[in-house]
């Protein structure tokens, strides 16, 4: 397989997974900034299959495989090594996934702005709204762009402009769109239940209070399968949390950093 990913330090492996149709960048950039002075973590950013850098495979149908194809990477770069994932949205999904069948290894999961109903139309959702806008930078801006930027932006400043550009827009425009359509349509959600028995270590749910693509209530339900998760709803928020609220998002991966650093498996 032609996945692309990238590693970065040395340690306890951590496996980054994107959203849905996005690439490795959008973590990287709000992660890296949390390890600067972290020693001992091996970070692993993926770019799933059809996104990124990496190649879309016939044999990639639905969800299932795109999760069997992160796991057979795994196997390939930390075989039967324990190890944490952070996964955004459709990654969470495939983190969860991951979790189910490498239960016996995975010590910790991050879930961002997690997609945990694959069926929009079951999901519970807030509509959109922008609490905070720049209404020059939105005039300077093309016409698409705008359109993109204000159709999820919650805080629509500079900061969050550039960001966005950067790590989500340009992205998004190198996905296979023909390939991913053929995914959707053949299964987007899995095929099997992902709900584990119970996951008894530190866990993280990030959600945005605003956050119109995925919600904040659909992920609550996942609190009791996470007895060691802290849950975290943020005002100011929406799909992109990670951009328009920075520094509490800094402060809660660090938290759950720190957490993970006291179990006896680090």
């Amino acid at each position: 397989m032609s996945i692309n990913y990238r590693v970065l330090g040395e340690g306890f492996p951590m496996v980054m997974l994107h959203g849905w149709p996005l690439d490795h960048q959008v973590l990287l950039h709000c992660m890296e900034p949390v390890f600067k002075n972290r020693n001992n973590w091996k970070r692993i950013y993926i770019d799933l299959p059809g996104m990124g850098h990496s190649e879309p495979q016939s044999w990639i149908e639905n969800s299932d495989d795109m999760l069997k194809a992160v796991l057979g990477l795994l196997d390939d770069l930390i075989p039967e090594e324990p190890f944490a994932v952070c996964g955004n949205s459709y990654g969470a999904y495939i983190a969860r996934g991951m979790v189910h069948f490498r239960r016996n290894l995975a010590r910790g999961l991050l879930l961002m702005a997690p997609m945990t109903i694959p069926e929009v139309d079951n999901r519970k959702l807030p509509s959109h709204i922008a609490i905070q806008k720049d209404t020059v930078l939105m005039s300077r801006l093309s016409k698409d762009d705008a359109e993109e930027f204000g159709s999820v932006a919650v805080v629509q400043g500079q900061y969050q402009w550039e960001r966005f550009r950067d790590e989500i827009l340009l992205p998004l425009k190198q996905a296979n769109e023909v390939f991913l359509t053929q995914v959707l349509k053949n299964g987007y959600g899995f095929s099997f239940d992902i709900a584990p028995i119970s996951f008894e270590y530190p866990t993280l749910i990030i959600t945005g209070r605003q956050d119109h693509v995925v919600g904040y209530q659909d992920p609550w339900r996942l609190i009791e399968q996470y007895p060691r998760a802290t849950f975290a709803v943020l005002d100011m928020a929406g799909h992109n949390l990670q951009i328009e609220q920075p520094d509490v998002f800094e402060v809660l991966v660090h938290n759950w950093l720190n957490r993970l650093e006291l179990e006896k498996f680090l």
